[in-house]
């Protein structure tokens, strides 16, 4: 296994950032950690890099015992945080030198790894790292991550604040990585990243709430689901949520993803009852579930607690 993590828990005085966590990552998977801010993502990720130590538990990468070999595991692991840390006063060439000096290599030496990503950069070699863009800081971080080849990538939110177009690409990039031999751990706060992963662990409040491969979490979904639309957004999700027989109701796009309590469900019912509270152009269609979907069903019952808390 590349990363083995067994029963890791971390608080922050009085907040449990992680509980329990326990998952593995096969070599040269691409493996997704999916959940909101404030799941314990990034606590977990500095576990594993060694940034941080666990309160309970135990992991190693790359065979490594996160502890005890905490040298090794960071001359064999590539790291890029969330937040874009690399020098910004050093120009992108400067930085990308800097990082090889710290491994005791060269770019020259792993050009090949980096050089479909730094060709794109290239071009603006000379600027410094804090003029770039929003996606151009994001290949650059990559570079740096990846200059003495690295066994295991830990990537942190890398889309986060990144335009649409940059996000493909950058997500084609992880694959083309993977086909080197890299494994690679990713957190996304973006469901819809979810399905580019092999495997991935759904995350909340620092648990995880389930481990699959993204089709197998969906095929999960435990009811029907509907597309419902009507004339007016905000009151379609008010009558639902008063509407007696609703299991969840969730805002999707132009529709509200809606599952219903009953088995013997009958959309004409419900629509008759949306149109009784002066709706019209009502749609109910059924439609398939998405991870986003089975994340909202297995994490209500934190939401719960934490609106019971708000209200208290």
């Amino acid at each position: 296994m590349s990363i083995s993590v067994s029963n890791i828990s971390k608080s922050y005085k009085d907040v449990k950032a992680l509980q329990n966590i326990s998952f593995e990552v096969n070599e040269g998977e691409l493996f997704g950690l999916i959940g909101p801010d404030g799941a314990g993502k990034t606590t977990l990720f500095r576990i594993l890099t060694t940034l941080l130590f666990a309160d309970e538990g135990s992991a190693t990468v790359a065979d490594y015992n996160v502890v005890a070999d905490y040298k090794k595991i960071r001359n064999n692991v590539g790291y890029m945080p969330g937040k874009f840390s690399l020098y910004q006063d050093l120009t992108v060439e400067e930085n990308l030198s800097f990082f090889a000096t710290i491994f005791g290599t060269t770019i020259e030496e792993n050009y090949d790894l980096i050089k479909e990503i730094y060709l794109q950069i290239e071009p603006f070699k000379n600027r410094r790292a804090g003029k770039l863009s929003g996606g151009m800081k994001q290949k650059l971080a990559l570079c740096c991550a990846l200059i003495h080849k690295p066994k295991v990538l830990f990537l942190d939110e890398p889309t986060t604040g990144v335009d649409p177009v940059s996000r493909k690409e950058f997500w084609e990039m992880l694959k083309r990585l993977q086909q080197k031999g890299i494994t690679i751990l990713v957190s996304t706060p973006y469901m819809d990243e979810a399905e580019l992963c092999d495997r991935i662990a759904l995350l909340q409040d620092g648990k995880i709430l389930e481990i699959d491969t993204p089709q197998a979490i969906i095929n999960h979904y435990p009811k029907p689901i509907f597309n419902v639309g009507a004339n007016n957004m905000y009151q379609l999700i008010n009558s639902l949520n008063d509407y007696e027989y609703n299991h969840s109701v969730y805002p999707f796009g132009e529709f509200v993803h809606y599952t219903d309590n009953r088995s013997d469900f009958d959309p004409k019912t419900l629509k008759d009852y949306l149109e009784s509270k002066n709706l019209t152009d009502v749609v109910i269609e059924k439609t398939v579930a998405t991870i986003e979907d089975t994340f909202m069903e297995l994490a209500k019952p934190s939401f719960s607690k934490t609106s019971e808390h708000n209200v208290k």
